[in-house]
């Protein structure tokens, strides 16, 4: 068995089935402030924090202009969508195979607190999580590797702790790889997996049931 490990989860899109809805909320908030994107680019972009992803989408300008108000109507039009989701097949088997097998497991969200609040509410996570965090707990967000270092210091472990990351998209590898830690992939993000093995992905799966599976193949063995 290999040495306990810190698993850092991400949660939206890679445990609860949330990328899409996230991006009909980011199209809508645009649109209600004059500004239409294709969804398409919108969803490339899901995965990135809200931080960062006005500015990515439509520039220096757009961010300058509108990204606070942006940020305030995507919340509000992702309340009502996320009721709509769901956990993905196995995601709390695999936090849950993951204790089993001695590590500890930390939920690693830049969403807003009752966003994190439903996700916990609906893998049923809250007594066996060892530790979670919000937008509450970071400036910036992936693929900036903040998140993930301040995942490892609510457990007061240092940043440099052997850890493992799984997420769904090239931001959680991108973020993973600044954090010197590897990347596990489930492909729900929708990205190819050739975007998510030049990103640095060390494994992909299909979903968190299939990564459950292998455990016993990987660093989370």
């Amino acid at each position: 068995m290999a040495e306990a490990r810190i698993a850092v989860l991400d949660v939206d899109g890679t445990l609860v089935d949330t990328n899409y809805q996230h991006a009909l909320a980011w199209y809508r908030a645009f649109r209600s402030l004059g500004e239409t994107y294709p969804i398409w680019r919108i969803h490339r972009l899901i995965g990135m924090g809200g931080d960062q992803l006005v500015r990515a989408l439509g520039g220096d300008e757009v961010e300058e202009r509108i990204g606070d108000e942006a940020r305030e109507l995507w919340v509000k039009e992702a309340d009502p969508l996320l009721g709509e989701t769901a956990l993905l097949p196995g995601a709390r088997e695999l936090i849950v195979a993951l204790k089993e097998r001695g590590h500890r497991v930390v939920l690693a969200s830049s969403g807003k607190p009752h966003h994190v609040d439903r996700a916990l509410d609906l893998l049923d996570a809250r007594e066996i999580a060892d530790a979670w965090t919000t937008s509450e707990d970071v400036e910036e967000t992936k693929p900036a590797p903040d998140l993930l270092q301040v995942a490892l210091t609510k457990l007061g472990e240092p940043v440099d702790a052997p850890s493992v990351v799984v997420g769904d998209s090239v931001y959680d590898v991108e973020a993973a790889k600044n954090a010197g830690m590897p990347a596990i992939v489930v492909r729900s993000g929708g990205f190819g997996d050739d975007e998510l093995r030049d990103a640095g992905a060390v494994a992909i799966y299909d979903t968190p049931a299939d990564l459950t599976a292998a455990l016993d193949d990987t660093d989370l063995a």
